[in-house]
């Protein structure tokens, strides 16, 4: 592809994306699904491009004066020679109108807002008020992945083999990470189940739940089930974890992941009728803010009334677990998020209500699980984030019924 075909190909996807109404990497892939004419070195160029872009959104929409995806692409292009990317073809950009080319000579030289500099939408900035983090949230991530057989250091060594060098992760004993993205498709570690992705936030989510095979343990709101196949490696596959999600589709989706990893001790339960759980783990829906790192389109699509709504369904699914979870048994609950109201305001409120639940010290549970310091000052709430961490913005809350 000719370099205006390519950022013709831009265009149309940021046109798409910065409506904020799906996903941008669903939109990419459909998009490039739909045209397989397109070369993998096209693909990869269109792809980060847009990434890019949709990672400095704020401040090239600032610089642009104008939320226009056509105005910010060509602000993002502008020391480019736009007689050859505008060529006269039906794929390439259309040329600069005279409007454009003058409006492309001035230079727009107020600084940035704090909200704009940390490429978030100004309510998320006065909510979270943490410069840094947001940063850093916007920085891409690399790779983490966990083992699913063998030791840590054989397979990294398997991995070397392979060309693809990780080294182990900080806190996790079953991690490694990558500074770069890799491509596991031709991977053979992958295909033969050895190795899982999983960041090691959600790693330590599913090692500090402390699930032992005598356990009564299920995972609900499980998704595709990441850290119920987790805690099934942890204990070899002994013992049974209930899995559940009010998505269906989600629970089959379970089962291929469990075939590839060698994973049988997975039951799936679509109706949840027990009461006696010793473990009810809850990866609770919730506004996904701990992954922008990842899905830096993410904020762009997040409302309050998002969270608010969001808040009430993490209260609902709370008191779910209280009278599933037994006496003695534990409530542990996970979110990928960095905003208080789904962290720390929605437990409190739920201990208010309920003065048999004691909150289990994450301190101490961490020594006897985890390699590497204890990365916060409260020892019962657990932040991760790429700042303290290095890793996704993670929460753990665990609460135990006496």
């Amino acid at each position: 592809m000719q370099k205006g075909a390519q950022y013709q190909a831009v265009l149309e996807l940021i046109s798409e994306i910065f409506k904020d109404k799906e996903p941008a990497d669903n939109i990419i892939n459909a998009y490039l699904r739909e045209r397989k004419y397109i070369g993998s070195k096209d693909r990869r160029f269109i792809t980060e491009t847009v990434w890019n872009i949709v990672r400095h959104r704020r401040r090239l929409a600032f610089d642009a004066q104008s939320s226009d995806p056509r105005r910010i692409l060509l602000y993002f292009l502008r020391n480019e020679d736009f007689d050859i990317l505008c060529a006269d073809s039906a794929y390439s950009l259309a040329p600069l109108s005279k409007e454009e080319k003058t409006w492309l000579t001035k230079e727009n030289e107020e600084p940035y807002p704090l909200a704009v500099e940390a490429e978030t939408p100004d309510w998320l900035f006065d909510k979270i008020k943490d410069f840094a983090l947001l940063k850093a949230l916007n920085e891409p991530a690399g790779a983490d992945l966990r083992i699913n057989k063998a030791t840590r250091e054989i397979m990294l060594q398997k991995l070397r083999a392979e060309g693809l060098f990780f080294s182990p992760t900080p806190y996790s004993p079953i991690g490694i990470r990558s500074s770069e993205r890799v491509n596991l498709h031709n991977c053979i570690a992958y295909q033969e189940g050895e190795i899982e992705v999983q960041d090691e936030a959600s790693q330590i989510a599913a090692i500090m739940a402390d699930v032992y095979p005598h356990h009564k343990t299920i995972d609900y709101c499980c998704g595709a089930g990441g850290k119920s196949l987790t805690i099934a490696f942890l204990n070899n596959n002994q013992g049974q974890i209930d899995a559940h999600d009010i998505n269906w589709g989600r629970l089959e989706a379970i089962k291929d992941r469990a075939e590839r990893l060698k994973i049988s001790n997975i039951h799936i339960v679509k109706e949840l009728k027990d009461k006696d759980y010793s473990r009810f783990i809850i990866d609770a829906p919730c506004s996904g803010s701990g992954t922008w790192r990842r899905a830096p389109d993410a904020k762009f699509r997040l409302t309050p009334q998002q969270v608010a709504d969001l808040n009430k369904t993490q209260s609902e699914i709370l008191e779910i677990a209280y009278n599933h979870t037994c006496q003695g048994g534990r409530i542990v609950y996970f979110t990928c998020s960095i905003l208080y109201e789904e962290n720390e305001d929605i437990i409190e409120k739920f201990k208010q209500s309920h003065p048999d639940l004691k909150p289990v010290n994450l301190k101490t549970l961490w020594k006897q699980k985890l390699s590497g310091r204890y990365p916060v000052k409260d020892e019962y709430y657990l932040h991760l984030n790429p700042l303290i961490s290095g890793t996704d913005g993670f929460f753990v809350s665990i609460l135990e019924k006496i």
